[in-house]
């Protein structure tokens, strides 16, 4: 056998293990085709929710409107003061990671997003496994009330009725949390990130063209603030674990799933336009007309205003503020179209839950109290 001379072969050793322990933890460099597929299923990924949630929300539009329910809408004066109170809560989680770890905050955040994340993904499943559950299933329907108070104080806090085939839908949802929670897997993070969106853009109601057109405005300068301003934004987007955003593998086409070098796009971007998107598909049907234009020229505006964020971004190699330039888009797109079409005022006017006129009754009430003073 041949003499090994260990005093050389040892630091070729320990040279080989640490380049390779390098290669593991550094991030692969994005291609110029991996950043394209990359930022393509992005924006597929956020499109899809505001189409389907528009719709859902017509859908939940005319429920409340058959029930009676009249929800708690958002003034001109809270759409004002959002931007305000979203900088507060931004700089403030920014303070909590520069002064405690990110790992115990984000162990707190993880587990409070789990239970959000099975919930708003049961949401949305229910009615696919409602139909992929074969009709011989034992099925058995329930219904739970949780009020507090009594007579007339008593008051409704949960009124919530459900079956078996919501169970195994919760059971699966429930599943897919704990995939979530053991290995952070950024497809288990999309699916919460995607529930999240279309939800919000289903059940978060914009009454008026108005007051989507004042919390738009007030964000775009939030978001530009934040972005540019600062370096506040990006920090707490990067250390944020938690489904609130959506992301891609920029190296997908080397690694496949296991991709570490991501492309983000926050659920902001997506459900502040969308929830503006579908007030506009809703304002649409009140209109009775053959064709939602309003709707799909909002809709392609935010494409286009989509697109061009991920050309500036990529051009110039910096962060951008996706709402600089998706508000001018989802803006001046219908608002063009309704100088066309001479449906400015009647843009305007349109609220998904008019205030109720007060009666002639009350007033001749109000009349008659005067003149007794008198």
């Amino acid at each position: 056998m041949a003499d090994v001379n260990v005093n050389q072969t040892m630091p070729e050793i320990n040279a080989t293990l640490n380049e390779t322990s390098q290669n593991a933890t550094e991030k692969w460099k994005a291609t110029p085709e991996g950043m394209a597929f990359a930022y393509t299923s992005l924006i597929l990924m956020a499109i899809l929710p505001i189409f389907f949630g528009s719709f859902r929300s017509v859908k939940h539009h005319k429920e409340q409107k058959e029930s009676g329910e009249k929800p708690d809408t958002m003034s001109h004066k809270d759409a004002a003061m959002f931007p305000l109170i979203a900088s507060g809560a931004l700089l403030g989680i920014y303070i909590f990671f520069k002064i405690f770890s990110k790992e115990y905050i984000n162990l707190l955040l993880t587990g409070y997003f789990f239970f959000l994340g099975v919930l708003a993904l049961a949401h949305i499943l229910s009615p696919l496994v409602n139909k992929m559950i074969p009709e011989n299933f034992p099925n058995e329907f329930y219904h739970l009330i949780f009020s507090k108070g009594q007579g007339e104080q008593k008051e409704e806090v949960i009124n919530y009725e459900f079956d078996h085939k919501d169970l195994v839908c919760l059971f699966i949802c429930m599943l897919m949390g704990v995939w979530y929670l053991w290995k952070k897997h950024w497809v288990a993070n999309n699916l919460f990130g995607l529930a999240f969106a279309i939800n919000g853009v289903e059940l978060l109601h914009l009454n008026s063209v108005i007051t989507g057109c004042i919390l738009l405005c007030g964000l775009f300068f939030y978001d530009v603030f934040w972005v540019f301003g600062t370096d506040v934004m990006v920090t707490v987007a990067k250390s944020f674990e938690a489904p609130i955003k959506l992301v891609f593998p920029q190296d997908f086409l080397e690694r496949g799933v296991y991709g570490t070098n991501f492309a983000m796009l926050g659920l902001g971007d997506i459900v502040i336009p969308g929830i503006f998107i579908a007030l506009l598909l809703r304002f649409d049907h009140s209109l009775k007309r053959e064709r939602n234009v309003y709707f799909y020229s909002s809709f392609f505006a935010y494409f286009v205003g989509l697109v061009t964020t991920v050309f500036v971004m990529t051009y110039f190699k910096h962060a951008q503020p996706a709402l600089l330039y998706l508000v001018p888009a989802c803006i001046g797109a219908p608002f063009f179209v309704a100088l066309l079409k001479g449906d400015i005022k009647t843009m305007f006017k349109y609220e998904d839950h008019p205030e109720e006129p007060k009666t002639d009754a009350g007033n001749d009430e109000s009349k008659d109290k005067v003149k007794k003073e008198k």
